[in-house]
Formats: structure tokens, sequence, C-alpha cells
């Protein structure tokens, strides 16, 4: 009675010791506490799940089955054994799951017939069926169907991490597979940032402001709220435009320079200026937009001819400006297709996509739609109480849910005075060009 008594006395500090371990360290506590019972209870469940989600299918089997005969006269019962067809559901083979950061993953063997797609259309069912929160689905190779569950939403607070030391590659914030979320414009070299006020977009601009002022590159900008986003940041930006007509000198410039550049590397016998001598390698530009929706808006006709000539700026730019060390990071709370073809077509050259809560579904399509359409299902279900997060599609061509670092404009301010004397003047950048235009 006595030991009873010990051990019911010892539950409750048993039970304070398992939370404190998992609310202190709960990286340690899920390896050798949480994960295998959970691996044991996803294998042993995996039957019922496949049914309730209509993963199995019905085959056709063949079974012995008893038939009783005549009766003997010492009373015993004859029996005889004959093969009996019969459907049974037959379930996808999985392994045992394996241990994550933030949950686990396991291979399934898809059935006959069936397709990633098929698991995809299921993966929110898993998810509650399992009581995790998200489930993500991948196929490494054909007949073989990889679900990552994720325990508990990483995203909920990120910590700021060191930016990367690469030339024009920037960690933003965090994957929801717990990796940095990094933007590398050597990789993916134009970005296409949508987002509603509030959304966390202005808050990933200063994010990447903060991680390029330290680097050799030179920032400029392109700000249609009249210079109210930028202008903090002008110590660091080497040309600002705040009107439409400031926005096409300046575009009109990085189509010079690709011009000059593109002689400059003919020249040279290479195919971009990353094969340039660094002794006279150009200084890679990064151009900042912001309101991208302003350069399209026309008020009346007598602007239409205006709009065109900076659309196709910005499209020679976006096509012509990776290999000649332009790159584009454009933003903009209302990204559709009414806005003209000249929007559609900037988007095709984006090969970067950041879509956080929109206030509209045009401008998630814009953004997502062409590249998985999973992608803008989790767009459009960002709720408003997670500033920063976002669906990221770029680098190795997946889809991720990530989240951005708080960065104030005080600190993306701070920033740009401290490497203020890292700016090069534009019209250092542009001396060369026949009649430079400074804007």
């Amino acid at each position: 009675m006595s030991d009873l008594l010990a051990w019911l006395a010892a539950l409750p500090l048993l039970g304070t010791g398992l939370w404190a371990w998992r609310r202190w360290h709960y990286p340690s506590f899920w390896l050798l506490a949480g994960y295998p019972v959970t691996a044991l209870s996803v294998r042993a469940s995996w039957r019922r799940v496949a049914l309730g989600c209509g993963l199995t299918k019905k085959r056709q089997r063949w079974w012995f089955t008893t038939v009783p005969g005549a009766i003997a006269s010492t009373g015993i019962v004859r029996v005889r054994r004959r093969f009996q067809r019969v459907a049974v559901d037959t379930k996808p083979f999985m392994w045992l799951p394996l241990p994550t950061r933030h949950g686990w993953h396991v291979t399934v063997w898809t059935l006959e017939g069936q397709t990633p797609s098929d698991y995809a259309d299921a993966a929110e069912r898993l998810a509650h069926s399992w009581g995790v929160h998200a489930v993500r689905v991948s196929s490494p190779r054909p007949g073989r169907v990889v679900l990552t569950a994720t325990m508990r939403d990483p995203l909920i607070t990120v910590d700021r991490l060191p930016s990367s030391p690469d030339l024009l590659k920037v960690t933003v914030g965090r994957l929801e597979t717990g990796h940095p979320w990094i933007i590398d414009f050597r990789t993916v070299p134009h970005w296409l940032n949508a987002g509603a006020t509030q959304s966390g977009k202005s808050n990933l601009a200063n994010a990447l402001l903060v991680g390029l002022a330290p680097q050799p590159v030179a920032l400029v900008g392109i700000d249609l709220k009249g210079g109210v986003e930028l202008t903090p940041y002008a110590p660091r930006l080497s040309a600002l435009a705040t009107c439409r007509s400031e926005a096409g000198r300046l575009l009109d410039d990085l189509v010079a320079l690709m011009t000059d550049r593109m002689g400059l590397c003919r020249q040279a016998s290479a195919r971009d200026i990353w094969q340039l001598p660094p002794a006279i390698r150009p200084v890679p530009i990064v151009l900042l937009v912001d309101e991208l929706a302003e350069l399209y808006l026309m008020a009346d006709k007598s602007e239409k001819d205006q709009i065109a000539r900076t659309s196709t700026a910005l499209l020679r730019v976006a096509q012509l400006g990776r290999a000649f060390g332009i790159y584009l990071f454009c933003c903009g709370q209302r990204i559709g297709s009414d806005l003209g073809p000249g929007v559609t077509a900037l988007r095709a050259q984006c090969s970067g996509r950041i879509c956080h809560r929109v206030n509209d579904p045009e401008t998630a399509t814009m953004t997502l739609g062409d590249l998985d359409p999973a992608a803008l299902a989790s767009a459009r279900a960002i709720p408003a109480e997670t500033p920063g997060v976002a669906i990221v599609a770029g680098q190795d061509g997946q889809w991720y849910r990530a989240r951005s670092f708080h960065i104030s404009e005080q600190v993306a301010e701070h920033a740009a005075h401290t490497y203020a004397h890292l700016t090069p003047s534009w019209e250092e950048i542009t001396a060369h060009l026949p009649e430079p235009v400074t804007a």
C-alpha cells in the first residue's frame, strides 16, 4: 500500500518534469520521448487512417473456407475445404516513420493506379487523423510517396539568424522545415513579393535591405508612394525614383547599362559579368520596386504612352538583367492580370514568388497560381494574426510556408546609415554612358 501511495505521489512530479522538459528543450523531448510513441502510433493506425482517407483499394483474393458435410453415424461432422474469392481492402505499404526536427517523415509505396496527387488531396485529412499541424506530400521517385508531418507550427516565433556571407545572398527568415529562408539573387535573380497591408511584405523588404546593406552592391529603388517607404533608406540607395517620370528615367538608365555591359562581356568573350576578371567586373545592382501596380495604373489616356515605355523597360530588365548583374525585387499589394499584359509578362520572368496574406484571390492566383494549386490554397489560408508568414516558391522548385524576421523601420534605417559609405553614386555607375541621366 505504501508503494502505491509513493507512486501516486510521484505522478505529479513526473508530469511536471515532462512538461518542463517539453517546454524548455523540445528537440530532445521529441527525439527521446515523443517520437517513439508517435512512430508506433502512426504505424499501428495506418490501416484505418488509409481506409478513412480513401487511400486503400479493393482487391480480389482467394481464401480457404470450410463447408460442412454429412453427419456420420458416429456423430462426427465431416468438413471439406474449398477456395472462395473475396474482396478485401489493401492498404499501401508504409515504412517506419523517421524523426525530423519538427515531426517525422515516412515513405509509402503507392498502389496500382495511385499518383502523388491522391495523397496530396488527402493531406488535410491525414493531418487531422494523426493530430498533427500539417502533412506535406512529395514524390522522390515513381511508386514512392513521402509524407512529412509537422507536429506543431514552427513559425509561431522566429528568431533572427545571421545573414549569409555570400554575395547577393540574404537570410530573411525561416522555412517551416526549420531551415533558413534564403533569398539568393545569383540562383533566382528576380522576385515577386505580394501582400496586403500589415501582412509582412514591407518587413521582408526591410530584412532584405539589412542583409544587402553591408555587401558591395548598388541598391536602387522605385517607390511610387511618393517615396515614403524607401526615403528613410536613401543613404544606402544609389538612386531613388518617387514618381512615374523618375521611374521611367531610372529604368532607361538600367537598360542603357545593360547594353553597355553586353558590349563589355562580348569583348571579353564572357557570357555574363561573373566570368569577367574582378578588376573590370561592374558592380551588381538590385532594384527594389514598391507598389508595382502604380507603374501600370492609368488615370487618363495621356499616360498610356508613358506606361507602355516604363512597362517595356522594366520587362527588358527582367529578361536580360540576370546575365549583366541587374536583379529585381518587386513588391505590391495588388498584382492582377487586369493591370495589363505587361504585368503578366513580368510575372513570367520572376521565378522567385512570395505571397503573404492578400485581400483578393486574383493577387494570390497571379503570384502562385501557375506554380502549384496546393500553394495557392495555403496562401489563401494565411490568417491576419500571423504577419510575416508567406508562401515561398523558388530556389529548389518546391514551395514552403515561411516567416520573415521582424525587422523594424528603425533597424533598417540604422543599417542604411551605418553602411552609407558603401553606396556607389549613380553618377559614377552611369558616368561612362553616352548620355547619363541622374534619377
